[in-house]
């Protein structure tokens, strides 16, 4: 795994949710064939965009943080900007759609289907 993606836990959380930009969460299971799928795009995302905050979160080692945001399936993607949640999305996403969508959020975009249709085609 790559070492600027942190792996959060119930402890550890609040720090990461409180940094100013935007933190991408991965929310994950080791016996998820889509989340296998996902790990090396979610790398290279984060290689591509060093400036926005990366971070995992195993939904059997963690399950009161998966409940916290509603996990109904993974893998699930959280952007929190600022540390309030502005977008999510399910399912397995290309590293450039990520990016592109990461940068409208940042230069302000709305969280609707518009903003980070790139996240997916879709995001809540």
């Amino acid at each position: 795994m790559d070492t600027t993606i942190e792996q959060l836990t119930d402890a550890t959380f609040a720090v990461a949710a409180d940094r100013p930009g935007l933190t991408v969460i991965d929310f994950w299971a080791g016996w998820c064939g889509p989340c296998r799928a996902m790990a090396p795009q979610f790398e290279r995302a984060a290689k591509l965009r060093p400036n926005y905050s990366f971070a995992k979160v195993d939904v059997d080692a963690q399950p009161a943080l998966a409940a916290r945001f509603g996990i109904r399936s993974i893998p699930t993607l959280v952007v929190l900007r600022d540390g309030e949640p502005v977008a999510s999305e399910s399912g397995v996403i290309g590293a450039a759609e990520l990016v592109e969508a990461l940068d409208r959020l940042a230069a302000g975009a709305t969280a609707d289907s518009a903003a980070v249709g790139a996240v997916s085609a879709g995001a809540r």
